[in-house]
This record gives C-alpha cells, structure tokens and sequence, in this order.
C-alpha cells in the first residue's frame, strides 16, 4: 500500500533534482543538458548582482516571517474557540467554513479581491470609503498599501488549514488536565495556558520548523496575481519567486532561474538545521531530529 505514495515522491520530489546541474551550466538545448558549457557559479553572481536582489530578498524574508507569526498565533487562537464549540453540527460547520478559503484557488482569490479593490466599481471604493467620508482609492497603483492587503489575504487562505492542524492536537488532550484544573479553580485562561499551550507546543515546534525551511520560498500565485502583476506594485509585492519568473518568460534563462530555485532549497534546509539545532539545545523531546 505504501509503494504508490513512494513512487510517487520518487518521481515527483528526488528524480528532479538531478536537473540542480542546470544551476552551474550554460543552458544550450541545441547541445543538450548534459553538454552544455560547465559555468560555474556565474548564475548565482548573476542573480545577486541585479540591483533588484536586495529588495526582493527582504520582501521575501519580511513577508514569510509575518505570515509565520500572525499565522500561527491567529491559528491557534482560531483552533481553541473551535475546541470550546461543544455542539458537534456547528462545531463541524465552523471548521468547513474556516477551511474553505484553502480549497480555492488563487486565481479566483485575485478576482474576489479585485472585485474588492478594482478603482472603478470594487466595492471598497463604491461602499465602504464614501461610508466613512472618503476619496477612492487606486489600489492597485499605491504599492505602500500592499504587504498589508497580501498579508491580509494570506492569513485568510491559510490559516483554517493551520487550525485544523492544531484543533486536532487540542481534541487529543486528555480531559482529565481539564476535569482536574477546574477542580482546582482555574479559570479557561489559566487552562489554556497552563495546559492547552504546553501540550500543543511539540505540534507548534513541528509546523514553525517545516514554515521556516520554506522562508525562501513564496506562494507564487498570492505575489503574482493578487497584485495582477502591477509594476507600480512591485517595490512591495516582487519576491524571489516572481522576480525569477519574470525573469525566464523574459529572457528565457534557465540557468539563472534554476540557481534561484537551488539557492533557495538549500537555505530553506539550513534554516532548518540551525533553527531545530536551537529547539534541540533548549528541549530534546520538541526537536525534530
């Protein structure tokens, strides 16, 4: 039974990664992968002397470590009100709810927010602003209004996933913490402090772990068509993942795209390394090796 799923990696995960030899060569599909000019490291010179590498960089860096905090605690604060439904239907019905965003793809995500933000007819510009007293807003030209509309959108996308994930830790809780608490006089507060958040912290460990190997990578489909790919927008919304794409549809270079893609694996997999090895230093058992 375990074999499709193994095959399935194999193919999907492991047998790509002989094309990393991309990253070192000049590309030249008239002579093949294989014997292509062997240039070294002059793609990754290439990437990291645009004057573009910084910006994107820090976009890259700032937006993933925002959605890693606010995604967390909001997620976890989701999944304890999720865990105090007592009545299974609704308790059901929330979790449906919250999920469902997760289940919808990004380009419909970029057309609800364009009906949100568009200049013309979005029902920001149209309902809520002339409500409060003011002037429309072009959204889509004012790129200071950005980390905080994707972050936004982010959040409400994924964080249902999350919250299933630590909902489902809660309910693995044994009862008797709580039945023992209460007798005691504990409020809920001093329940979930003393009892919900330390028995969930190995779960919390696991996902901030596998979230900050991902640090360099971004959601491709929130920076690229959320902002419809806006050039105004690009100071605030241009990551390495958009920034490498534009660059391949425009120049076709492979090599510099395949060096973005390596660089990026393997300080996501430092990262890894370093962030379980401080996790280890502090407690043994959170850690994941």
């Amino acid at each position: 039974m375990v074999v499709p799923g193994m095959l399935y990696l194999f193919i999907n995960n492991y047998l790509p990664m002989f094309g990393i030899v991309i990253a070192f060569k000049d590309i030249n599909f008239a002579k093949g992968i294989w014997q292509s000019d062997w240039i070294g490291f002059d793609n990754f010179a290439y990437l990291f002397q645009t004057q573009d590498a910084w910006v994107i960089t820090r976009n890259t860096i700032l937006y993933n470590g925002a959605f890693i905090i606010l995604g967390t605690v909001i997620a976890i604060f989701v999944a304890i009100l999720l865990n105090e439904v007592k009545n299974r239907f609704f308790s059901r019905l929330y979790q449906s709810i919250i999920l469902l965003p997760y289940l919808i793809s990004m380009v419909i995500v970029a057309y609800l927010v364009l009906a949100l933000l568009n200049e013309e007819n979005g029902y920001m510009n149209r309902y809520v602003l002339p409500l409060l007293g003011l002037d429309p807003v072009s959204w889509y030209s004012d790129a200071g209004k950005w980390p905080y509309i994707l972050t936004l959108v982010h959040l409400w996308k994924t964080v249902g996933y999350s919250c299933i994930v630590y909902l489902a830790a809660i309910v693995g809780i044994n009862q008797e913490y709580y039945e023992s608490a209460m007798l005691d006089g504990a409020s809920k507060w001093r329940q979930i402090r003393s009892i919900t958040i330390p028995l969930i912290t190995p779960t919390i460990t696991i996902m901030t772990l596998l979230a900050i190997g991902r640090i360099f990578s971004s959601d491709f489909g929130l920076f690229y068509q959320v902002p419809l790919n806006s050039g105004a927008l690009q100071p605030t919304t241009d990551v390495i993942d958009t920034y490498v794409y534009r660059g391949l549809m425009t120049f076709g270079d492979f090599g510099m795209s395949s060096a973005a893609g390596l660089y990026q694996s393997v300080v996501g997999f430092a990262l890894v390394l370093f962030t379980n090895a401080l996790v280890r230093r502090k407690n043994r058992d959170l850690a994941l090796f």
